[in-house]
Order: C-alpha cells, then sequence, then structure tokens
C-alpha cells in the first residue's frame, strides 16, 4: 500500500460509525517482578509493582475504531459486579457508546487477570461462565441491535465463545446487516463455524482455519485449499487467514488468493492483535477502503499492536508510520 492511499483511507475513516456486538471483557494485567521460588509448589513469587484493567475482547474492538478515529456502538452483556463497572467506565474513558444489558447477579462479568513478570506473561487466571446467555439477555440484546444498527456502516461480531453468540442471535442478526447492505464481519470460533453462514467476511487465525477444515496447513497449497473451503463453507465474500509471524492470507470468491507478509518489526505480546485486525478491517471497509487494501491496512495494525505490551490499539499515525516504514 502506498503512503497517499494510506492517507487518504486514514482521513475517510474518521467518523465512520461500526456496531460491534460480542462477548465483553476486562483485561486485569499485575506487572512485577519474580523475586523467588514458592516454598508452597514449584512456581515464581511474583512481587507485584503495578496493576491496570483495560477493555477485552468485543470491548477492545470497539476500543480499536475509537483509536482509529471511528466512532463505536459496543452492544454486549456485563455482570452487576464491581468488574462490569470497570467496563462501563473505561468505555465512557474511551469515548465508546455502550449499548451494554446487566446480567443477573450469577452471571459475572468475564475478566482475564494476567501476571506479567520481567516482561514475560507466568500465569492468566480467567473468571467467567461461558454457557449461552438468558433468552431474555438475547431479546434485549437484539432490541439494542436494531436500534443502533441503521446508524452504523459496519457490523463486527466478536465471539469468543463466552455466551453472547447464540443460534438464535445469529439467525436474526445477519439477514438485518443484508437488509441494511452493510458487511456484516466475524472474529470467530471454531465451534460456532456453522453459525456464520452468508457473512461477509470472517477472520480465523490459521490454526482455527486448520480445525473448522480439517486441513492441516503445512504449505501454501494447503493454506489455499483451507481458506476456499471457509469460503464455499460459509457462503462468504472473504476469508482472512490471520498467520502470525507469516503475516495474513485474503481469500475472496472468484479471485486469486492474496498472501500479505506481516508488518511486525518486533512482537512483545499478541494480545488482542486480533480485535485490532477486524477492528481495522471493518472501519477501512466503511471508508471505501477495497478488501485488499482494508486487509493490508489490517495486517499494518496488527505490526504496531504485537510491538506493545498488553491489551493495546493503534492509532492512526502509528499506521501510518508503518505503511511509510514499508515503502
Amino acid at each position: 500500500m502506498k503512503p497517499a492511499r494510506a492517507r487518504a483511507l486514514l482521513k475517510a475513516m474518521s467518523g465512520r460509525r461500526v456496531l460491534v456486538l460480542g462477548d465483553v471483557m476486562l483485561d486485569e494485567f499485575i506487572w512485577g517482578k519474580v523475586v523467588r521460588i514458592s516454598p508452597e509448589a514449584p512456581v515464581p513469587v511474583v512481587e507485584g509493582t503495578d496493576q491496570g484493567f483495560h477493555l477485552g475482547g468485543a470491548g477492545n474492538v470497539a476500543g480499536n475504531i475509537r483509536s482509529l478515529g471511528g466512532e463505536a456502538v459496543l452492544v454486549g452483556v456485563v455482570g452487576a459486579d464491581a468488574a462490569g463497572e470497570r467496563v462501563k467506565a473505561a468505555l465512557a474513558t474511551a469515548g465508546v457508546e455502550a449499548g451494554l444489558t446487566v446480567a443477573d447477579s450469577g452471571r459475572p462479568t468475564t475478566v482475564k487477570t494476567r501476571i506479567i513478570a520481567n516482561h514475560q506473561q507466568v500465569v492468566r487466571a480467567d473468571r467467567e461462565r461461558s454457557d449461552d446467555i438468558a433468552d431474555a439477555l438475547e431479546q434485549a440484546l437484539l432490541r439494542r441491535v436494531r436500534r443502533a444498527l441503521p446508524s452504523c456502516q459496519a457490523l463486527i461480531l466478536s465471539d469468543y465463545q463466552k455466551g453472547v453468540v447464540t443460534a438464535r442471535l445469529m439467525k436474526a442478526i445477519p439477514p438485518l446487516a443484508r437488509r441494511r447492505r452493510i458487511p456484516l464481519l466475524v472474529d470467530p470460533k471454531v465451534a460456532h463455524f456453522s453459525l456464520y453462514r452468508r457473512v461477509a467476511v470472517i477472520t480465523p487465525n490459521q490454526t482455527e482455519a486448520e480445525q473448522a477444515t480439517g486441513i492441516r496447513i503445512r504449505s501454501v497449497a494447503d493454506l489455499t485449499a483451507a481458506g476456499k473451503r471457509i469460503v464455499a463453507m460459509l457462503g462468504c465474500r472473504a476469508a482472512l487467514i490471520t498467520r502470525g509471524e507469516h503475516g495474513m492470507s485474503l481469500f475472496e470468491r472468484d479471485r486469486r488468493p492474496l498472501h500479505i507478509p506481516t508488518a511486525a518489526r518486533d512482537v512483545y505480546d499478541v494480545t488482542g492483535a486480533g480485535d485490532s485486525v477486524i477492528a481495522t478491517l471493518g472501519l477501512a471497509l466503511c471508508a471505501g477502503a477495497s478488501l485488499p487494501e482494508a486487509a493490508a491496512l489490517a495486517n499494518y495494525a496488527a505490526g504496531v499492536v504485537v510491538g506493545k505490551l498488553g491489551t493495546a490499539a493503534a492509532t492512526p499515525d502509528e499506521l501510518l508510520a508503518a505503511v511509510e516504514a514499508d515503502a
């Protein structure tokens, strides 16, 4: 991508409005240093020096959209707990419009706690419920989607398999997007693959692509077969397979595959990279980018984000600098 085109697209992305639906999480980070091995078990004792909270899951997708200059509406579920209040506060700080539904006291806000010592993750602890949300919550989310969708130019489904993406919800959502003629993009989970039929774009990573298709990807031919199979299986417009240090590969119906080498210079933390990819992809499509252009920008965004520690997002200036560095 040429810098002039990237600059034009980033300008056009400003103010574009995207609806994000999915599993909202809170990412907690505890930073410290290893001081000794525990006498209770052969595990390190980390002396905590700092703590931070960030939007995770669908919340991080919405935060990435805001960081890139777009507007985001977030529809999802949080618990009636302190973590849910932190999520609401973080959304307000980020400038994300919250369309959250509060679950009853039996369903907590999903929290992922990561302990980082010497720039390395030591352990992660998850607090969550992953069973399907109740019918009443489904209906509440659907009402919020119907209310927000007319003002949006794209719909992103961020599926972390924490109960929000249900079969009933997925029966209703794609027709709403098609009627509005706006793209529906999905960051998927393999167990829900059959629910994503006729979406516009799906963004599995390589492991998810292998599991969904039954094809072990060991060559470009394997990768191509998997990409084409996903597009055929789901009847979608395109599949963008993210491949870590190998970049990304875009498969569109009736077009040759496009393989995009990684834009990452340094990799410190891959947390949230998939969120950055789908946020950039959706926002770029809103701005009039072609799918190859949107995928290229998403690849640069991922390269920026993995160079940061913790749950992070790219800014327009960082994205443009990455493009210019490659020119």
